[in-house]
């Protein structure tokens, strides 16, 4: 059948944070705007940023501003951080938040009215503007009121299979709607990659179905550079038990207001390693903690509030002693709070609504009385699409990029509450640079052959039919894979044997076969998703293998310290024939004056 087509001046692909404030800043600028969700509108993975959004406010505490902010999320970062990302990002941040007020979000406020601001991990101040504790729910309602508002257009339920260029520039994508099966080819002067995460590509992880690396290997296979894929979050704190629930994320929030982390012999075992970078900025001990929570400005936070990826390989560590809980995790306790507050049950429904619900519902627990068993979950990667810091444009001409799928700000690791200040930052300028990329330059050519040639590689599996490969089999097999030898603990002679079940694991998806029409065939989705999978797990691979030390979230057994010459660089993939080829990238020297931000902060 001919394909229905669809040309706007700008085409954003996804749906969440990102992807809806770039279609609000695009629309807002007056060209046309269409929007790609992989789901149905409002149920991106944002909603799962539940704790808050981090921007130096000072509601809470006067002493927090942009230069704080700055320098906290260049330690969290371990300095391999695009030092301008990390400087808009904290400057423009408050702005952001206030914006969102203005369109109808409605945050927690302070006794005085103003919107309120909770601690979070690797954070120096209370800086995360929240929502109780559904931040991120919040936070989609009020963009996706305001894009309707604007006449968006949205499409919803469809899975973009490839980006198509016109003599290197970006210039549309072949997608199919998942409900019916039919090709659609949507042109575009500018397309924004707004699509989220790779967690999928692990075993255990807090993402929801959609986080499988589309961004990441649509830019890759245009062409674009990928850097620090390596540096992948294992928040600390999912659900272990049970089963059917494992890795839905337990939000920081909990260990923000109060929450404390001890093994299976009631051991609060954070306070037995706190890095040497974090000890002036790190309580003596737990009464000092628990002030610190409660807002006492003299008080330094608790170790359970340090950067996720310490917190997650000491949780590690435990489990891996044998002083873990019953079902491999270790013990979040915030009802122990009743020592301290009258109205301690109380408090904790007000202030973690979804996570009293969320294990009373899922696993017949009340936290205002009993620990909740929690264990490290895939939650985030801090590698993505290489971008210009102002822009966001990747090192494809009208190829942009925004949120999860895009890399730079975070460096090494992020810190809690700086993904949903990403979204709204970096969103709205890719959405801004988009539109003024959309007016400057004409309509791009978009070849019938290359639309042909896609939808042809694209229908394969119903070729080969029932007696292909089974497509669920071999993505259930590379995250296991990726969970066993490129985890939260690395060698290179694990990740070597990743490599080489990766080789096998692309050849058995070159064979894979479905059968049947393709109306609502979720075993001709995954056989589709297996591609992207395949080309994010790769890139973690062999950028974990090329950084020969360890640092923020990637943690190498065999180089267990942080070494001085990787501290300089940014690891690079991109594609060089059919081979993915790897690269050392020089960092950009920080600017004297922002350095000088720095040093002020390390007191």
């Amino acid at each position: 059948m001919p394909h229905a087509t669809h040309t706007y001046d700008v085409l954003i692909i996804g749906a969440g944070g990102a992807g809806l404030r770039a279609a609000i800043e695009a629309a807002g600028a007056g060209v046309s705007v269409g929007l790609i969700c992989k789901s149905l509108l409002g149920k991106a993975h944002t909603v799962m940023a539940e704790g808050g959004m981090a921007a130096a406010m000072g509601h809470n505490d006067d002493r927090d501003n942009w230069r704080v902010h700055f320098a906290d999320t260049m330690r969290g970062g371990q300095y391999v951080n695009n030092w301008r990302m990390a400087e808009i990002h904290a400057k423009e941040a408050p702005d952001r938040v206030r914006e969102l007020e203005a369109w109808g979000a409605v945050f927690d406020r302070t006794k005085d009215g103003r919107i309120n601001q909770r601690n979070f991990g690797g954070h120096r101040y209370p800086r995360l503007a929240h929502v109780g504790d559904r931040t991120g729910l919040e936070l989609i309602r009020a963009l996706q009121d305001h894009t309707i508002y604007l006449g968006v257009t949205v499409h919803m339920e469809y899975t973009v299979v490839d980006v198509v260029l016109d003599q290197g520039r970006a210039a549309g994508v072949l997608a199919y709607d998942r409900q019916r099966g039919a090709f659609h080819v949507f042109a575009a002067k500018a397309i924004i990659l707004a699509t989220g995460g790779v967690g999928r590509a692990f075993r255990v992880t807090s993402n929801s179905w959609e986080g499988t690396g589309d961004g990441h290997a649509l830019a890759y296979r245009a062409g674009a550079e990928l850097i620090d894929m390596e540096f992948v979050q294992f928040h600390p704190t999912g659900m272990v038990w049970p089963p059917s629930v494992q890795g839905i994320l337990v939000t920081e929030g909990v260990r923000g207001e109060g929450g404390i982390l001890k093994n299976n012999q009631g051991r609060r075992f954070m306070f037995d390693d706190i890095p040497d970078n974090y000890k002036p900025q790190t309580a003596s001990d737990a009464e000092e903690g628990w002030r610190y929570t409660q807002g006492d400005k003299a008080a330094r936070r608790p170790p359970e509030l340090l950067t996720r990826d310490h917190v997650a390989r000491c949780i590690n560590r435990e489990v891996k002693a044998g002083r873990g809980s019953p079902h491999g995790g270790v013990y979040l306790d915030i009802a122990w709070i009743k020592e301290k507050l009258s109205n301690a049950e109380e408090h904790i429904k007000r202030k973690l609504p979804s996570m009293y619900h969320q294990f009373k519902q899922l696993a017949d627990l009340d936290i205002t009385k009993e620990a909740m068993e929690v264990g490290p979950t895939t939650h985030y990667i801090m590698g993505g699409i290489r971008v210009d810091a102002d822009s966001q444009m990747s090192t494809i001409p009208g190829l942009f990029a925004a949120g999860e799928c895009a890399s730079g700000i975070n460096g090494a690791n992020r810190l809690g509450g700086n993904s949903l200040s990403d979204l709204i930052v970096f969103g709205k300028r890719a959405g801004e640079y988009a539109a003024t990329w959309a007016r400057e330059y004409g309509q791009p050519r978009v070849d019938p052959s290359a639309l042909a040639s896609i939808e042809k590689d694209a229908l394969e599996p119903f070729d080969r039919g029932s007696h292909g490969e089974n497509p669920y089999k071999v993505q259930e097999d590379l995250q296991a894979t990726m969970q066993a030898l490129v985890g939260i603990v690395r060698t290179e002679s694990e990740m070597q044997q990743a490599l080489e079940r990766l080789v096998e694991y692309k050849e058995r998806a070159s064979r894979v076969g479905v059968s049947g029409h393709r109306e609502y065939h979720a075993g001709w989705h995954t056989a589709l998703d297996l591609r992207n999978l395949l080309t994010v797990s790769e890139a973690i691979a062999l950028s974990a293998i090329e950084r020969r030390e360890s640092r923020g979230g990637h943690f190498r057994e065999d180089y267990p310290d942080k070494v001085a010459e990787f501290g300089t660089v940014n690891v690079m993939v991109k594609q060089a024939g059919s081979s993915m080829q790897v690269s050392r990238v020089p960092i950009t020297p920080l600017p004297d004056e922002l350095k000088q931000v720095i040093e002020e902060q390390k007191s």
